[in-house]
């Protein structure tokens, strides 16, 4: 992939050639700080963690302390979860895929891209997707 330069400022525009170059690097570009902005996050949650690592003798100080360990390490696993979502939707960029329905192959929409980079669905795909997931887990 060719080396493509950001004019400052740059928006997507629904004027412009949908997923082309300036598109695709604007969100190569966004994907990329999101996932930095996560990783050095869980970066600071282990290291705090780490440090927080003593016993209280306290049993409800202690107590306390792995209540907020459990949802620091559960934070640290949605942003593993957002940092694989991410990491797919750098591949679709350099496969070209990017930007377009995993389901339908129509466009997903600057819009909802902007608002959600790791979007691999339209609005109305993820909405059947979601009714269906909902049909189904009734039934079990």
């Amino acid at each position: 992939m060719e080396k493509i330069t950001l004019p400052e400022g740059y928006k997507p525009s629904e004027r412009e050639t949908y997923m082309g170059p300036l598109q695709l690097e604007y969100f190569r570009k966004k994907l990329i700080l999101w996932k930095e902005d996560l990783l050095g996050d869980s970066r600071e949650t282990i290291k705090h963690l780490q440090e927080d690592s003593h016993q209280e003798p306290d049993i409800y100080d202690r107590a306390v302390m792995e209540s907020e360990n459990s949802v620091e390490l559960r934070t640290c696993d949605r942003y593993r979860k957002l940092i694989d979502k991410i990491n797919s939707a750098l591949k679709r960029i350099e496969n070209s895929e990017y930007g377009f329905c995993e389901e339908t192959g129509e466009k997903i929409g600057i819009n909802r891209l902007d608002a959600r980079p790791i979007a691999t669905m339209t609005i109305e795909a993820q909405e059947r997707h979601e009714r269906y997931e909902r049909q189904h887990s009734d039934e079990e």
